[in-house]
């Protein structure tokens, strides 16, 4: 267990869309795909409404229908990867939780067939599955856009000794704060179509002026992305300099053996073999040159 210096390593996408029917999220997601690049596939729960931009965007769709468990989910986000595809659209995830089978609805369900209605119980079956549903969009190697419906919110207040109703903004339809999980989150307007961010870890969107999003926004994004270091690719300038430095063989083991851990699985721990066979032999050379 050690601290390393830290770095802002390169990622993907974790972006969610959320606003009130109409507002243009499914679209809006398409064109950022789009401007992302790769392979784009669409897991679609509103029947079937993201393949009227076919004619737009070129992209594979999953029609998913009810029941809308998180394992139905995770299952197609699963077999989007093993397909290759470079991004998913979740279209959307406000069924995993309100929808016809979703978090919700299993929990009522389950209550009162299990738990003689006490649903305090039931939710401790169900926040596991939901949370299993998040780690798989966390995990994945693709990059992930999400779709949600929001409702405004509103209020009666007192304003001038007169009650009014005020907007208090918009909720999303989702387990409250999902919005953490992900890396931006933009909220689109119904009547402009202008998207406006409420969290921003990119800072491409905070502080300015609402953005109607388009492929250029998806280019922006993968740039931003692109743009952190490969950690791996650090690990093995790291192991070279250490290498290097190595004065005997037992540092040089020691150093290898922690870049083989760190690099196992990547095309960069063959190299770093190459980098330890060529240091070994250069020792070997001095240690006989010395006797």
């Amino acid at each position: 267990m050690k601290f390393e210096k830290a770095m802002r390593k390169k990622a993907r996408l974790r972006l969610a869309l959320t606003g009130p029917s109409g507002a243009g999220k499914t679209y809006s997601a398409l064109l950022v795909a789009k401007g992302i690049g790769g392979k784009v596939a669409v897991l679609d729960t509103e029947k079937g409404s993201a393949s009227l931009y076919s004619d737009i965007v070129d992209f594979d769709v999953l029609e998913l229908d009810p029941p809308f468990s998180p394992e139905r989910f995770i299952e197609a986000i699963n077999a989007a990867e093993n397909a290759g595809y470079d991004t998913l659209i979740l279209d959307s995830i406000t069924h995993e939780w309100s929808g016809v089978g979703g978090c919700l609805e299993l929990v009522d369900t389950i209550a009162k067939t299990k738990f003689r209605g006490n649903s305090w119980s039931a939710w401790s079956e169900i926040n596991p599955r939901h949370r299993l549903f998040l780690d798989a969009i966390l995990r994945s190697p693709m990059h992930i856009i999400a779709t949600m419906r929001s409702k405004t919110e509103t209020a009666q207040v007192e304003e001038n000794g007169r009650k009014k109703v005020a907007k208090l903004g918009m909720k999303s339809e989702q387990r409250d704060g999902v919005e953490y999980e992900f890396t931006t989150v933009l909220d689109i307007g119904h009547e402009t179509h202008h998207a406006i961010a409420s969290k921003d870890r990119t800072k491409l969107f905070s502080n300015c002026d609402p953005v109607v999003l388009s492929e250029s926004t998806g280019a922006s994004l993968l740039e931003w992305l692109e743009s952190g270091v490969n950690p791996h690719e650090e690990s093995l300038k790291a192991f070279l300099s250490s290498a290097e430095a190595s004065t005997d063989m037992e540092a040089l083991r020691h150093s290898f053996e922690e870049a083989w851990r760190t690099l196992r699985g990547t095309e960069f721990q063959a190299k770093a073999k190459e980098i330890y066979d060529l240091r070994k032999s250069e020792l070997d050379n001095q240690n006989e040159e010395a006797a």
